[in-house]
């Protein structure tokens, strides 16, 4: 069963898992030496969803594609799924989370059984691997511990294999609840008309589904607001060109595309109601780790008396960094810059820095919505707040968290 339409159709997130998740998505694994097969599909579904579980296989809407084609490579080992997160055929901290925790269920596959000692810390071994397939998204070491930790209960081999595959389902389905709420409360904060700026891509495609920022875009949207969005190209993989402008294109949200340094202009003309991106890593303090160009927008933001919003689920926060100079910033290759579709576009020899993030201090930051509220300054209380209201705070207990009281 395929979950995508090629029309690339975005109409409704249906809620059965059925509509995310293949038939029978939990039986035992089974070995097959194909690792990797391209697929193009068509499906009754509409929703854009970027990653599927078929119960020996993670299919992976192959990004690098987009918009033009729509393949999915069918993974069926824990190295093809790394290669898709360093290639950013899968991208997006929720979306690489996601795909590190089938990674690591499909590792367990690849094991030949032993004793259960010996069979956890090999897990162990490709677990750390995994980790480190790209550093600056907090939300793959979170996902990979968490499938380690559920590892640790089980008291044989045959269990694990069977209790990772249940735990990754379950924490695909977690984000595409996550970022329903987050869509519901950030909705709130979004102009009712006017226009909105996003940068790089926080929607379907880099989660599990639905979108963190786009998604916020998205449930106003649906809720009747009638804004206009402006795109940054987002140099130099071009996410908002190729990926944020697409999705939008199928949700038939107003769109208009500009060059990344096209934004200073448009919010002095004063047609920027608010920007809204998503998030890497959020340090303990409220610093935002982001695609790079995120921090240059927030200061002309601030220029412009624009409103300046961070979307992300609470597994993108991490309180055991203190402040965004403490996380790690992934430098990626100079052929990135140094051409496109590996046609030249600069001179051979020249140097190149290509960093993928930048840090926007906190000051910056007008806001953070996750799922389990809206915290404001100053963040060093309202987020580690939000952490610990727990994972079973409903939509409705969700609300606004200050540092000095609670909404």
């Amino acid at each position: 069963m395929s979950l995508r339409d090629e029309s690339g159709g975005c109409e409704r997130l249906l809620s059965s898992e059925k509509y995310f998740f293949a038939p029978n998505s939990s039986p035992p694994l089974r070995r097959s030496g194909l690792a990797v097969r391209m697929t193009q599909e068509t499906s009754a579904s509409k929703e854009i969803v970027p990653l599927e579980w078929a119960g020996d296989a993670l299919r992976i809407l192959d990004q690098t594609r987009l918009p033009h084609q729509q393949l999915f490579i069918e993974a069926r080992d824990w190295g093809t799924v790394v290669h898709a997160i360093k290639s950013m055929q899968v991208r997006g901290a929720p979306a690489i989370g996601i795909a590190g925790a089938y990674a690591v269920a499909l590792a367990a596959t690849e094991i030949e059984a032993g004793d259960v000692t010996s069979f956890r810390a090999r897990l162990t071994d490709i677990a750390e691997e995994i980790a480190h397939a790209r550093p600056t998204a907090v939300n793959l070491r979170w996902a990979v511990e968490r499938m380690l930790a559920v590892a640790s209960e089980c008291p044989s081999s045959d269990l694990i294999r069977q209790r990772l595959v249940d735990e990754a389902v379950r924490i695909h389905r977690e984000d595409i609840e996550a970022n329903r709420r987050i869509g519901m409360l950030g909705a709130e904060l979004l102009p009712k008309e006017g226009s909105v700026l996003t940068h790089c891509n926080a929607g379907a495609l880099a989660t599990g589904g639905y979108g963190t920022a786009l998604g916020v875009i998205r449930a106003a949207w649906e809720q009747g607001a009638r804004m206009h969005v402006y795109a940054t190209e987002t140099r130099p993989i071009l996410q908002g060109a190729r990926l944020t402008a697409w999705e939008l294109v199928q949700m038939g949200i107003p769109t208009e595309l500009i060059v990344d340094s096209a934004a200073g202009s448009v919010m002095a003309a004063g047609s920027v109601g608010c920007v809204v991106v998503g998030a890497d890593r959020i340090a303990a303090n409220g610093d935002v780790a982001n695609k790079i160009g995120t921090y240059s927008l927030s200061i002309l933001a601030r220029e412009h008396n624009v409103p300046f919003y961070v979307a992300a689920p609470v597994s993108t926060l991490d309180l055991s960094v203190a402040s965004g100079g403490d996380i790690p910033i992934e430098e990626r290759s100079g052929e990135e810059i140094r051409s496109w579709a590996q046609v030249p576009t600069a001179p051979e020899g020249v140097g190149v820095y290509n960093p993928a993030f930048d840090v926007t201090p906190n000051r910056y930051v007008t806001a953070i919505i996750t799922e389990r509220g809206v915290a404001r300054q100053p963040y060093g209380e309202s987020l580690r707040r939000l952490v610990e209201a727990g994972e079973t705070q409903s939509a409705g207990q969700a609300r606004e968290v200050t540092g000095g009281r609670r909404g």
